[in-house]
């Protein structure tokens, strides 16, 4: 019920998510990351946030993607009902796919990040996310905004979208983590507009003094 996207930018340290889906607050169920240990994204028919918690932690501890995937979802009855991707702190990825999850479905890896989705509209969509991601030369997180708007537009959740979600941690930046939990007409176009106006003006501006990771402490006056 859901397409997302998962990447890390080698030249800043940053990792970044996006999300967009067919059902109501998509950034809730599904993105979650840590600049200590990598992105997740836990969606599916029955999704489990804690699958999204649980494969952060393995990779804290030093687990690659791959291995943390596997350790997470061999515990659970029910996965074959949800789905996970994960993005390490070295740019390594692992996915599951369950098998009740409605087709069109699965992932793909690619330098630095993965996309996965499920109730897909056609295979042409996660190709799509990638390539449109790869091929641009904006910011990080307008590359993630990217991925969606070129998902959507080739058949995005077969459903049609309703939520859509972007998560971006940056070692020196705040995090930005914005939600578009329902929108009828264009849930990623409304993401943008969001993204336009906590990126400019007196917000952007006031997020600057925010701790950041690199710095804890700070408050600028």
């Amino acid at each position: 019920m859901t397409f997302s996207i998962l990447a890390r930018d080698p030249d800043t340290g940053a990792f970044g998510g996006a999300a967009a889906t067919g059902s109501l607050c998509v950034g809730g169920w599904v993105l979650r990351g840590d600049l200590r240990a990598g992105m997740s994204a836990s969606q599916g028919v029955a999704p489990s946030t804690f699958w999204g918690e649980d494969v952060l932690q393995q990779m804290e501890a030093g687990l690659k993607a791959s291995q943390a995937v596997r350790q997470v979802i061999s515990r659970d009855n029910g996965r074959e009902h949800r789905q996970l991707s994960a993005l390490d702190l070295h740019g390594t990825t692992g996915a599951y796919t369950g098998s009740e999850n409605r087709d069109t479905k699965g992932s793909i890896g690619f330098t630095d990040g993965i996309a996965a989705g499920n109730m897909l509209g056609g295979k042409e969509v996660l190709p799509a996310m990638v390539e449109a991601f790869s091929a641009s030369d904006t910011s990080f997180a307008e590359r993630l905004l990217g991925s969606l708007t070129a998902a959507r537009d080739v058949g995005g959740d077969y459903r049609g979208l309703l939520s859509a979600a972007l998560l971006v941690l940056h070692p020196e930046q705040p995090p930005l983590t914005l939600r578009i939990d329902i929108h009828e007409e264009d849930p990623i176009g409304a993401l943008r507009q969001l993204f336009q106006k906590a990126t400019t003006g007196e917000y952007a501006q006031w997020a600057r003094q925010v701790p950041v990771f690199t710095d804890r402490h700070r408050a600028v006056d």
